[in-house]
């Protein structure tokens, strides 16, 4: 008779470490420590210009302090991501919705930032997007769409597109940096489809000018010439682009040194808003998060799984080959 009290107390302990031991798990604590944002911290929360939703912060913040606890990342600072807000506010004003978050320094800042343009497989699938506001999110190869979710930034890769005139005498060679993104889940797929983030600049018109004792020659001889592009008001192939000088400072932080970035929204949250939008209900009271200026612009966001696009995707390119890829000319005077 006395021993099943006995085991009904080491029962109820063993419950109990349990417990403790799941709350203790960086999963439980990186949430539970979401949901506990500084003061300081507290006054960039809202919907206003410059300030970050509480849904982001709180997922960016949970999985920052996931791979803290982990110890896959050390970097005092975190990256996040609201794609659901507009990128071009007209009148050559960008939209402030990439964050750098340094909660040791107390420092919020907010800067702007591309996203995937999509494409319009003419009488197939249309998932484009504006620059103003995104309506397509996707995971899919070749999609040029924004998969959000979580990422851990990883190596810095340079690549060199050529030379461009600053002045009347003097030119200056453009190398562009690249942050690879590694992600999880949905994004999983992110180094395959070389997801990173880089400065928002390219060379167009490009052509190529006698050079032989340039580093970067050819073996003709030529090197690459064209007009620099900034493009920050602009959308990108899916990875995130930043203004050239929000890049360096950006890269310069992660060199050597990763750390999370957390873009909103993900499949989940896409698929809620456009079920509660159908249904003729208000996001806010089923709980849920879009940026209300652009989600009047897009009516309703869209989802496309990589299991579902990439065979279009594939089919498209089989239908419609590319042509040949003609050869660059020479610039004139050369």
């Amino acid at each position: 008779m006395r021993l099943r009290p006995l085991l009904h107390a080491v029962g109820c302990i063993f419950g109990l470490l349990i417990i403790v031991a799941l709350l203790a798990s960086p999963r439980s604590f990186a949430a539970q420590q979401s949901t506990d944002i500084p003061a300081w911290l507290k006054v960039h929360v809202g919907d206003g210009e410059g300030q970050i939703a509480q849904v982001v912060l709180q997922r960016a913040r949970a999985l920052y302090q996931q791979k803290m606890s982990n110890g896959a990342i050390k970097n005092p600072c975190y990256f996040a991501m609201d794609a659901t807000r507009p990128n071009d506010l007209g009148d050559g004003k960008l939209g402030r919705r990439f964050y750098v978050i340094c909660e040791r320094d107390r420092s919020f800042q907010a800067i702007s930032a591309g996203h995937g343009g999509g494409r319009d497989l003419k009488g197939i699938a249309d998932f484009a997007n504006g620059r103003r506001c995104a309506k397509n999110f996707g995971n899919a190869m070749d999609s040029r769409l924004t998969a959000g979710g979580a990422y851990v930034t990883s190596e810095t890769k340079t690549s060199f597109k050529g030379y461009y005139r600053v002045s009347a005498k003097q030119d200056a060679v453009l190398i562009r940096p690249f942050v690879q993104f590694d992600g999880e889940g949905e994004t999983a797929n992110a180094r395959e489809r070389e997801i990173g983030g880089h400065p928002a600049e390219l060379l167009r018109n490009v052509c190529l000018r006698k050079d032989p004792r340039g580093p970067s020659a050819n073996h003709d001889g030529y090197v690459p010439f064209g007009t620099l592009v900034e493009y920050a008001g602009g959308r990108s192939n899916g990875c995130t682009s930043w203004s050239p000088s929000d890049a360096g400072q950006i890269i310069a932080m992660v060199k050597d040194d990763p750390t999370t970035l957390y873009i909103y929204p993900d499949s989940a949250d896409i698929g809620a808003v456009a079920r509660t939008v159908a249904a003729g209900r208000l996001l806010s009271v089923a709980g849920l998060y879009w940026n209300a200026s652009c989600l009047r612009e897009i009516g309703s966001p869209k989802f496309w799984p990589r299991e579902t696009l990439e065979p279009i995707i594939a089919q498209y390119k089989k239908d419609h080959p590319a042509p040949p890829q003609g050869t660059t000319p020479i610039c004139k005077g050369q």
